[in-house]
């Protein structure tokens, strides 16, 4: 558990440390780091709920195995598809590596931060 806190805590950190240097220095991309950094939290969230529901379809029936996937494609090819092209392929490319990294650290932080939180649920409800 202190392996996850580590985690988490280094990845804020490192997204903290780059939103604020950019604040202090003015560069153009504070504003990308910011977004980047709610898209990472959201796709970390996203991915949470998607992994919660495959978990939630045992003894369901195709159909609707079928149909979730076929939602979740539905809409979440044409929004990658979306993302790349229109903003990644449009951006400055130096933004990208930065970008990139502060989209990765909020996915790592945002799941770690539910995972702990669900620990605490269920050993509070143990308890």
């Amino acid at each position: 558990m202190k392996k996850l806190y580590f985690v988490m805590v280094s990845m804020f950190l490192i997204a903290l440390g780059m939103i604020c240097k950019a604040f202090i220095v003015n560069e153009d991309i504070r504003f990308f780091l910011l977004i980047f950094f709610a898209v990472g939290c959201g796709l970390g969230v996203l991915r949470l709920f998607v992994n919660n529901s495959i978990k939630k379809m045992k003894g369901k029936g195709w159909k609707s195995k079928v149909l979730f996937f076929g939602v979740l494609l539905g809409i979440g090819l044409p929004f990658q598809s979306w993302f790349r092209n229109e903003v990644l392929l449009s951006m400055n490319s130096a933004y990208l590596p930065r970008s990139i990294i502060i989209l990765i650290s909020g996915v790592i932080f945002i799941t770690i931060f539910f995972i702990v939180i669900k620990d605490k649920k269920n050993k509070l409800k143990a308890a």
